[in-house]
């Protein structure tokens, strides 16, 4: 098979997209949302006209504050203003940001003390005491956050049904705070037995710890998580305290920089939920930031079904370092409690997010048996895919993007990044085709192959085992690399439709300016529906709601601009497992709660129990502050055909072989616009690939909707 050439036929010289003009000023006031991820942070505009602005800054791992900086300066260069003038006129600026997962990932969280009921210290290392796999019982666990001599005994106890059975002590108390002076730790974290039940002994001992020593942040268990499960309350509430000082100091810092340069608004951020908070309400619970950056998606998925009219959709969000799926069906993303990063568990409420490792800068390695693996290994940003010339010598799925002609060489990310295709080249041919004895082309298509089956495989585990089928869903793309496998993903799982947004590289900043401030509050009350008045229900969750219309007052939200949402967990007497089903607002009856329940039920299990006793174990309350969502302009549509501004030979894996394909820029096609594949469609912030069979439409909004269509004899 003839190679390509090695540079683009038919093109000027790989500098395209050249340095952007200046964007037309945009309208104040405009609303930014900021979502800094592991390879790039991406910023992203709103104005009163409803247009959009976007830019992709290289992301500073070492001070993530400095690339969100630079990408404010980036965006407001573009728009021909200083970054002071640019804060200045904005309403609304919202921030999403892996800081707090990295904290803990990379174990640089602070030093740590914790307080246990006598007796119960170790339930933080013992914790379920099962393994996930039981055929894995050699791995080991991750380091504890909070080491064995900080973990100190208090005496006291309350009992499973609340009653205190051993009085607080405040000696032990005293003692060991003496331990955790002389230790000079910087947080401490409180978690007594059964709290949940009876917070009173936690917050005399947390009153202790602030007056003794006022510059430790104090984490306590009743207050970030109160529910049963005496290990996952111990390990989400050491979490707390190990993010919580250095994630002070970040957002700190931050806010006062945002503030020297011109922003009046306060600084919101988004949370686990999807929803955002501002920063002191954050501050006391930075547990809830440990999912930031992907949680937005909601948003975005709203944006979305709005324009498209349905309700079902996929997002399939690939960026630098991970793919992230989320499935909304009828218009609603599913939020669990269960959370685990790094194998470090969290109990809190958080929007359901498969992430795998199978980002564009996902590393492709050949083992000593001669198998191909790509991931979960990742570049990173520095040094990055080895086209990137940053020192990266391994091949990554960029680089075989960029070998097999969907990208093209030359200058990214307003000229920070400058892609090299023969680095590229030299690294696919050196790790993979040569140990593997085939072609080059061979080795790259190998490579996107697995990673998105890694991709396909991600969206069933979040809908095919959730029992929902995925070919009733449209495929949304999201992240820069998104769109290069969107295609070949909805084909392989059957799905007809796929949709990329005009600024799909920017999806979750995107979704943060369409995100409402959101709190969760949780009760516990483990009851048996018969026999339990539904009216002392209600009076529960109207007591929730009234300590949910305080927080949002803290936020300035008018009665009229609050909304709530209620939840209870559900499950057959005897089970482990909870089902969560939605109430209406006020009274309700047991039968339309068993109907919900068993439907539920009977979708994620298969089958029901008729006439079992049920149990409520928690009630649930969402409150919402509903915030000035921007309205998006429509696309202007054009009656001249579409032209392509050139032809590149592009490898198709579909087919396996090279070909001409034309090559279209994203700005000079208009709503109407049809277009059959195969075809490259290069926007500012994605790519997009279709094969022979697949046709895209331009639709009103200005974004792609792709039809996918099947490759006979396609080899997979």
């Amino acid at each position: 098979m003839a190679h390509p050439p090695s540079s683009p036929s038919n093109s000027p010289q790989a500098t395209w997209p050249s340095p952007q003009a200046p964007w037309p000023s945009p309208q104040a006031p405009w609303h930014i949302g900021v979502d800094i991820g592991g390879t790039f942070t991406d910023v992203v505009l709103a104005d009163d006209r409803g247009d959009l602005h976007s830019v992709k800054s290289p992301s500073v791992p070492g001070d993530p504050a400095e690339g969100l900086i630079a990408g404010l300066r980036m965006l407001a260069a573009h728009c021909g203003m200083t970054i002071e003038v640019l804060l200045g006129g904005c309403a609304l600026f919202v921030h999403g940001s892996t800081v707090a997962t990295n904290i803990l990932l990379e174990r640089k969280g602070a030093r740590a003390g914790m307080l246990s009921t006598e007796g119960f210290r170790d339930s933080l290392e013992i914790r379920r005491g099962y393994r996930p796999d039981p055929w894995d019982h050699r791995t080991p666990y991750p380091p504890v956050l909070v080491p064995r001599y900080l973990r100190l005994p208090v005496t006291e106890r309350i009992d499973r049904l609340g009653r205190e059975v051993t009085p607080l002590d405040m000696g032990s108390v005293d003692r060991a705070l003496d331990v955790f002076e002389a230790e000079k730790v910087e947080s401490v974290a409180i978690c007594f037995l059964n709290s949940f039940l009876d917070s009173s002994h936690e917050q005399k001992v947390a009153a202790r710890v602030r007056e003794r020593l006022p510059n430790v942040t104090v984490s306590v268990s009743s207050d970030i998580v109160p529910l049963a499960g005496e290990y996952e309350r111990t390990s989400t509430t050491a979490v707390d305290a190990y993010v919580a000082p250095r994630l002070t100091r970040y957002l700190g810092a931050l806010q006062s920089k945002l503030a020297s340069l011109g922003l009046k608004q306060p600084l919101l951020l988004v949370k686990n939920n999807g929803g955002t908070a501002s920063v002191d309400e954050v501050l006391r619970k930075p547990v809830a930031l440990t999912l930031s950056g992907p949680a937005a998606g909601i948003g975005a998925l709203d944006y979305i079904g709005a324009s498209l009219g349905t309700r079902d959709l996929i997002s399939v969000e690939v960026g630098g370092t991970s793919c992230d799926v989320l499935l909304m069906s009828g218009g609603r993303v599913n939020v669990t409690d269960t959370l685990s990063i790094g194998d470090y568990d969290v109990l809190i409420p958080s929007v359901e997010v498969h992430t795998v490792g199978a980002g564009g800068g996902t590393i492709a390695r050949v083992d000593g048996a001669g198998v191909l693996h790509v991931g979960p290994q990742g570049a990173g940003a520095r040094p990055g895919p080895a086209c990137y010339g940053f020192g990266g010598e391994d091949p990554t799925v960029t680089d075989a993007q960029l070998y097999l002609g969907r990208l093209h060489p030359g200058s990214y990310a307003g000229g920070t990044l400058t892609l090299d295709r023969a680095r590229a080249e030299r690294a696919i041919r050196e790790k993979v085709a040569e140990p593997l004895g085939i072609g080059t082309e061979q080795a790259a298509a190998g490579i996107l192959r697995i990673v998105e089956q890694r991709m396909l495989h991600a969206v069933s585990y979040i809908s095919v085992q959730r029992g929902l089928d995925p070919r009733r869903f449209t495929l949304v793309s999201g992240g820069g690399a998104g769109a290069l496998h969107i295609a070949e993903v909805a084909r392989g799982l059957g799905c007809r439709r796929a949709y990329v947004p005009r600024v799909a590289g920017v999806f979750c900043a995107l979704g943060m300016l369409n995100s409402d401030v959101r709190h969760d509050f949780v009760r516990s009350r483990l009851t048996q529906v018969e026999g339990t008045d539904p009216a002392g229900i209600t009076r529960d969750f109207e007591a929730l709601e009234a300590s949910a219309k305080a927080t949002l007052a803290r936020e300035r939200f008018a009665d009229k601009d609050i909304d709530f949402e209620r939840e209870l967990d559900l499950r057959y007497r005897g089970q482990q497992w909870d089902v969560r089903v939605r109430l209406p607002a006020g009274a309700f009856l047991w039968s339309d709660v068993r109907r919900e329940f068993e439907a539920e039920y009977a979708r994620l299990f298969g089958h029901t129990q008729p006439g079992a006793p049920l149990e409520v174990v928690n009630l649930r309350l969402a409150a919402f502050g509903r915030l000035r969502k921007p309205a998006l302009k429509a696309r202007a549509s054009s009656s001249a055909p579409a032209v392509p501004r050139e032809t590149r030979k592009v490898w198709l894996v579909g087919e396996n072989v090279w070909r001409d394909v034309p090559i279209y820029t994203g700005a000079a096609l208009f709503a109407g616009h049809a277009l059959q594949g195969p075809l490259v469609v290069e926007e500012e912030t994605t790519t997009i690939l279709l094969s022979a069979t697949d046709k895209l439409v331009v639709d009103a909004a200005g974004n792609y909707l792709i039809d996918i269509g099947v490759i006979a004899g396609a080899v997979k």
